[in-house]
């Protein structure tokens, strides 16, 4: 059976690069729809708080837009004695307030929008990230599920072995020994059968609580998919929609901009002030402008080379990000070549295992084949089928990371 990831891969496929074309595909029938991830990945306390951490950037960054400077009132009011006889009383009033010049009210602004840029990305991130949980849980259930089925099977097997050597203990062909031999092997497959259910129960339990908004309905298992594109194309893609990258990138921008922002700094703000005042038994009235510039010292000069080696700093984590994606994409891609390709083989030796356990456990009936023959069948059998399920799993898991790096299902492309 191929998935309709397969297939839709393959559209991709006609019309060239990832990047350029599609920014969804059909999600694999065997992950939940995408309605229910979103839901899940949304709730997500992860996301939550990104996207509490979004919304309070965004008064931050309107903080900025308007600035720090406010009017000020002053008021005051004195009383003049004169020598001569007489008291005077007297008022002053001033209203002032700081002004940004040299630029900065528009470079604040900017800062102010790459900070959103910056804190909507970290919303993709999380969600990307909660996506790759919900994906790895979900596929551990599945997982965990079939194993125990594979167990409950074996139990079948090794029950009917069991009866079968009876038969035969009874018609004079098998010995005491030889049903002590077959119930202990039973034993050891009841013990992993419990294991398995075990094992499943923690599965569903983890995924129940990470997402307990997702509906668990059982799924099976797709058979992996082979890839159509290339590992150029779906380096592109991954870069492209790497938030970890747009959080560099944007942190790089925002350096930038405070280094330009200290050395307009360097020419400090103005207060400008106008005041009235009435003095001399409100004979005087008095109407003035005042001007007040700080003088730019070494505490500005120092701040604005902080924020040229700071953009260095954001500069060198930029390469540093977009390298460590690259080692991830290319062992990413890797994986799934290689993972695929362990499936194919697993699957190619399943068939010969099971047919060989089933022909083995006839023959042994029939008197034509040994016990131990028969339990080394089984054994082999057992483990074919584990290690069939383990390569479909990995192969899935990796297929399916690759997918959502890539933001091509669960509506990540459109954060």
């Amino acid at each position: 059976m191929r998935s309709l990831l397969h297939f839709g891969l393959c559209a991709l496929a006609v019309g060239g690069s990832l990047s350029a074309i599609a920014q969804e595909l059909p999600t694999p029938p065997d992950l939940p729809s995408t309605a229910q991830a979103i839901v899940s990945i949304d709730n997500d306390p992860a996301v939550v708080e990104a996207r509490n951490a979004l919304a309070a950037v965004a008064h931050g960054a309107a903080a900025l837009a308007a600035g720090s400077h406010e009017w000020v009132a002053k008021a005051g009011t004195q009383r003049r004695n004169y020598r001569s006889g007489g008291t005077s009383n007297e008022w002053s009033a001033q209203l002032e307030r700081g002004i940004r010049i040299n630029g900065k009210a528009e470079l604040d602004r900017r800062i102010g929008d790459i900070d959103i840029d910056i804190a909507r990305a970290r919303v993709g991130e999380a969600r990307h990230e909660a996506a790759r949980a919900l994906a790895d849980l979900w596929l551990d259930w599945l997982a965990a599920r079939q194993a125990r089925e594979l167990l409950l099977a074996q139990l079948s097997f090794a029950e009917a072995t069991l009866r079968a050597v009876e038969i035969r203990k009874r018609a004079g062909d098998a010995s005491a020994l030889d049903v002590n031999v077959v119930r202990t092997d039973l034993v050891d497959v009841q013990r992993q059968a419990s294991l398995a259910a075990t094992n499943q129960a923690k599965a569903r339990a983890k995924l129940r609580v990470r997402f307990p908004d997702l509906p668990l309905d059982m799924r099976a298992l797709l058979d992996p998919a082979d890839l159509p594109m290339t590992e150029a194309q779906w380096h592109d893609r991954i870069l492209e929609e790497a938030d970890p990258l747009k959080i560099a990138e944007g942190q790089l921008l925002k350096a930038e901009l405070n280094a330009a922002r200290a050395k307009a700094d360097r020419i400090p703000d103005p207060t400008v002030s106008v005041y009235a005042a009435n003095e001399a038994f409100r004979n005087e009235r008095v109407y003035g402008f005042n001007i007040s510039i700080p003088l730019s010292g070494t505490y500005r000069s120092e701040r604005m080379r902080q924020s040229l080696e700071e953009v260095e700093v954001a500069r060198a984590a930029v390469a540093r990000v977009r390298r460590d994606l690259e080692v991830e994409i290319a062992e990413g891609y890797a994986h799934v070549i290689g993972s695929t390709e362990r499936w194919r083989i697993a699957d190619e030796g399943i068939r010969a295992a099971s047919d060989s356990a089933r022909l083995m456990q006839r023959a042994y009936t029939l008197g034509e084949a040994d016990l131990q023959s028969l339990l080394l069948a089984r054994r082999q059998s057992l483990d074919a089928s584990r290690s069939l399920l383990e390569a479909r799993v990995e192969a899935l898991r990796s297929n399916y990371r690759l997918l959502i790096d890539a933001h091509l299902i669960w509506d990540l492309a459109h954060e």
